[in-house]
């Protein structure tokens, strides 16, 4: 789960930062956008299947609210960009791929698993 879980994390971020770069709108942005959003519900998804270093109920911590959060905010934007409300679809992406950076951020800590391989 963990090599599920930071594929697609890698994914997403690469995704991610290639869609703030890029021109907005058209199919490729579309087509990008397609692809970032499901790498990053199956980030957040696979998270649940991964012990908390800091457990709060059972094996799920504070992290696992962020991919609640995360999915919520995939969802919003996904209809935000339906409906055509473009700042409202920009905002939700760009706070998932902020919360994305984060945790990425956090994992590199060196009491952690992906921290502790690099470190």
């Amino acid at each position: 789960m963990i090599t599920v879980h930071w594929v697609a994390a890698l994914i997403a971020l690469l995704f991610g930062a290639v869609q703030l770069a890029a021109q907005k709108g058209g199919g490729q942005h579309r087509l990008l956008g397609r692809i970032w959003i499901l790498a990053m519900a199956v980030t957040a998804l696979s998270s649940f299947g991964i012990h908390s270093f800091l457990p709060i109920l059972g094996t799920f911590g504070p992290v696992h609210l962020l991919s609640v959060w995360i999915l919520i905010c995939l969802a919003l934007s996904l209809i935000a960009a339906r409906q055509r409300r473009i700042e409202r679809h920009k905002r939700f992406t760009v706070g998932a791929y902020l919360g994305l950076v984060g945790a990425g951020l956090g994992a590199l800590a060196p009491d952690r698993l992906i921290g502790g391989w690099l470190f």
